[in-house]
């Protein structure tokens, strides 16, 4: 096998988009933690269900895509940032909590970069572990969309995703962008920036345009 040296250029470049991707993690990780633990306190939870709100949205939907693609143990457990960062954000919240809640628009930003990461994230993971690119979009919406779900059901509340705001289909959209990279052959830098963009873009214009999806209207009232 030949091997081909690597320049310092080149491996600086390596260095700086692992760098850049960590951190895009940790605000993606601390977004979902701070909408966690604001549920967690509106619902008048005591401290440890904040925090163990925080953790669930935080991390729960990548231990079920890996747990599902075969990534055994899944990185949540096996890397301590993930449980760190969540702690940090339940703890602002339940302490800090007007602080934190006057801040909801820029969380809700936050959020939607959160979202976008994850499911480009999850949907590219999925693919290197040899599932099909139709699939792994699926994975990589259920990355970004999974804790969210658990956390509304603990929470006693419909899940978010399941109504007509789009969540789903912004993860759904990102997942996607990237399975259809992967099916003509792009690297997979390009394909996951532009997931996260779509899902990003549907996000906000949810949130201030007010986009939605289609809503059933049929009543189960007789006559109706």
């Amino acid at each position: 096998m030949r091997w081909r040296a690597v320049g310092p250029a080149q491996a600086m470049h390596s260095a700086f988009s692992q760098s850049m991707g960590y951190l895009l993690d940790g605000v993606g990780t601390f977004a979902f933690a701070l909408s966690g633990g604001l549920l967690g306190v509106q619902k008048r939870f005591d401290l440890f269900g904040v925090l163990f709100l925080s953790f669930v949205v935080s991390v729960v939907g990548g231990m079920m895509r890996d747990v599902l693609i075969g990534a055994i143990p899944p990185i949540a457990i096996t890397d301590i940032h993930y449980f760190a960062i969540a702690m940090v954000g339940g703890l602002m919240t339940f302490y800090l909590y007007p602080k934190v809640a006057s801040l909801q628009r820029q969380i809700l930003l936050l959020d939607a970069v959160g979202l976008g990461l994850f499911a480009v994230i999850g949907a590219q993971k999925a693919i290197d572990h040899g599932i099909n690119p139709l699939m792994a979009a699926i994975l990589g919406m259920l990355t970004g969309i999974g804790g969210g779900m658990v956390r509304d059901v603990l929470a006693g509340n419909i899940p978010f995703v399941l109504q007509a705001d789009l969540y789903a289909i912004a993860a759904l959209g990102g997942g996607a962008v990237v399975s259809i990279g992967t099916v003509i052959g792009s690297p997979p830098t390009y394909p996951m920036l532009l997931g996260a963009a779509v899902c990003i873009f549907l996000r906000l214009m949810a949130i201030y345009r007010g986009w939605r999806a289609p809503v059933a209207h049929w009543s189960d009232d007789k006559g109706a």
